[in-house]
């Protein structure tokens, strides 16, 4: 893991980053498994990577195994190496990734995913120090710090038959949540300004790009299923994009295609049907097109505007509320109510 190239891209200064960077900094200290959850794009290699930088394993390898990048049959030969002739193929000894962070940290990425003979022999590990390759009876030990990650529902595994309770608990001494970026509203800008930059200087282009209100909001507003990943990949699209130096579009969805017909679906086809009437006159409910494109901001705040007023009288005025009633995260509420400022009654 290059720790040095990535490491400042774990920037934030919302509440919750914040919160969980000071969890993190307390347990890096403590020579005990690490579990952390987060979605995917949400950061769990660079928290991972924090952890070991912060720890008194500083010094000592850090080693990484993405358990889904590998078929289920490799991943023990992966994790604790093999002898010659093991198996067919085994041509000579190879050393696991056990071995080769031995005194660092192991950070198995996507741990969900090992089988459970393999998760019995990690757990010796764990519960021991001390393991055999593949192939071999010579019991070889280890002191290694294991931290593992999963956007997975480990209990609900271990319901299932699919992950060891014993591995579950020795693991779990400290379980860290990354929290998802659209609970981190306040470090939207500041990851977009920093993702920005990088690009502009990596295609040459000048660093004193402005980005424009409606993208701001655009994304405030935007759900990031893809979280910090995401972000990554629709700021730089956008700059390298851009002229004049002025980010004012954002393509959220690199993959619409702008060739596709409107209406040959079959929900499109239905709504066509439903607003027209059988000579194919319009129906009342039919939205006309307007004739004065220009006025399309204006006429978005005013649309804004209304839906925050309706919502907050309903809701007696309770921001949490009036979010629940339009279906926003509390982020993304927050972010429509200050663009719009107080609203009265």
């Amino acid at each position: 893991m290059n720790n040095s190239k990535h490491r400042d891209d774990a920037l934030g200064q919302s509440k919750s980053f914040i919160e969980f960077q000071q969890k993190l900094s307390r347990v890096a200290k403590v020579n005990r498994s690490v579990l952390i959850i987060g979605e995917r794009g949400s950061g769990k290699e660079l928290a991972a990577s924090r952890l070991h930088y912060l720890s008194p394993r500083w010094e000592a390898p850090l080693v990484t195994l993405n358990c889904s990048a590998l078929p289920p049959s490799l991943i023990e030969t992966e994790l604790f190496g093999h002898e010659a002739g093991a198996f067919t193929g085994a041509k000579g000894r190879r050393i696991g990734r056990f071995e080769e962070a031995d005194g660092g940290t192991l950070f198995l990425d996507e741990i969900g995913l090992i089988p459970l003979e393999v998760q019995e022999k990690i757990l010796r590990v764990v519960e021991y120090g001390e393991y055999e390759r593949v192939g071999s009876s010579r019991t070889i030990e280890s002191d290694v710090r294991i931290i593992g990650a999963t956007n997975a529902d480990l209990p609900a595994l271990v319901q299932e038959g699919r992950f060891k309770a014993d591995l579950l608990d020795r693991l779990s001494f400290e379980v860290l949540f990354l929290p998802p970026l659209r609970h981190r509203s306040e470090d939207i800008g500041l990851l977009a300004r920093h993702f920005g930059l990088r690009m502009a200087r990596e295609i040459g282009m000048p660093d004193d790009f402005s980005v424009s209100e409606r993208v701001l909001q655009t994304l405030l507003m935007y759900d990031w299923p893809g979280n910090i990943r995401e972000l990554k990949n629709v700021i730089e699209r956008a700059v390298y994009s851009s002229e004049n130096g002025v980010i004012d579009e954002l393509v959220l969805d690199p993959f619409l295609n702008p060739y596709q017909i409107e209406g040959t679906d079959e929900k499109a086809r239905d709504n066509i049907e439903e607003n027209t009437n059988h000579d194919g006159s319009e129906t009342e409910n039919q939205t006309r097109a307007p004739e004065d494109l220009s006025l399309f901001k204006e006429n978005m705040k005013e649309i804004e505007l209304q839906y925050l007023k309706a919502a907050m009288q309903k809701a007696q005025y309770n921001q949490k509320k009036a979010a629940e009633l339009l279906k926003l995260t509390y982020d993304q509420f927050r972010g429509l109510y200050r663009k719009h400022g107080p609203v009265s009654e």
